[in-house]
């Protein structure tokens, strides 16, 4: 592998600065990948709008298509966080308007480029922001391979679109997760469960646990509590606290059979044995352990 410096008309910022990940990345058959430290760009999906798709400039690298806000992530700097400022740089995207939902990496040893791919919470219009886009534009998710894509993105965008649709949800048994540690939950239940709740806002699942494609993903949570633990509060955008009225399981496979009907793919948490015959019966596609779960959180 050989780092090169760009050259004039190369794929960079013309003014300010140049980042020490600017450069090519040089395999030994000549093919070159931009950004020393890998890539990383943002695949922003709005239903009712579709893909957010920038028109490279003509004296960037595959000028003249259409691809994703995106480039060379800086040292130290993970792909979410890199796709993320990328976008903001290339196409004005606002703080807090996206939120991942999974991941999908191309590692080729020497390089890796990975797309962030995120759900549009907030409405916005992209905005021009920089001199490497001649447009940008929300394209309908059924126009996309019309366009003459880069073709990185062309290569990975049938992968992708069909993953736009699915949706994991995550129905935790807090109950059941709390009480599989003995760090005196018992003593103050609704602690524990706040916790716990804290715990899940971060939660990154391997796609292999779900059995889906992709590299990671960033599933929403339905966090079902019970007895002392209903009373914590429910201030989270990523999970949602579901108060058991009577048995804590009734309500878990409530919370099971509604997301399933609603087309989201449903993973369920708990240790109990008979409860995982109810949730699977229910439609779950998967069900995991306490221990799963914690091995997740924990580390």
């Amino acid at each position: 592998m050989t780092v090169v410096p760009p050259a004039a008309g190369e794929p960079r910022r013309p003014e300010g600065p140049r980042d020490p990940g600017d450069a090519w990345v040089v395999a030994e058959s000549g093919e070159r990948y931009w950004g020393r430290f890998g890539a990383a760009g943002l695949l922003a999906y709005d239903p009712a709008r579709g893909i957010l798709l920038q028109h490279r400039v003509a004296w960037s690298h595959f000028g003249g298509t259409w691809g994703l806000p995106g480039g060379a992530l800086h040292e130290g700097e993970s792909a979410i966080v890199g796709a993320i400022r990328e976008a903001q740089e290339e196409a004005g995207v606002p703080d807090g308007v996206v939120r991942p939902r999974f991941t999908s990496v191309l590692d080729l040893d020497i390089w890796s480029y990975t797309t962030v791919v995120a759900d549009v919470r907030v409405p916005f219009d992209p905005v021009i922001s920089d001199p490497e886009s001649v447009a940008l534009e929300w394209v309908p998710v059924e126009q996309v391979a019309e366009l003459p894509l880069h073709p990185g993105f062309g290569a990975s965008w049938s992968a992708l679109r069909a993953l736009l649709e699915v949706r994991p949800v995550v129905v935790v048994d807090a109950a059941n997760v709390v009480g599989s540690v003995p760090d005196g939950w018992w003593k103050d239940r609704a602690g524990a469960a706040r916790r716990l709740r804290a715990r899940l806002e971060g939660l990154t699942v391997p796609a292999a646990d779900l059995e889906l494609e992709g590299s990671a993903w960033f599933p929403e949570v339905s966090m079902v509590v019970e007895g002392q633990a209903r009373g914590i509060d429910s201030d989270s955008s990523v999970v949602s606290v579901i108060r058991a009225d009577a048995a804590g399981n009734d309500a878990i496979v409530t919370e099971v059979e509604r997301l399933v009907a609603a087309k989201h793919t449903v993973v369920a948490v708990t240790s109990d044995r008979g409860l995982r015959e109810r949730v699977e019966h229910a439609g779950a596609e998967r069900v995991r352990s306490a221990g799963w779960l914690r091995d997740l959180i924990d580390h």
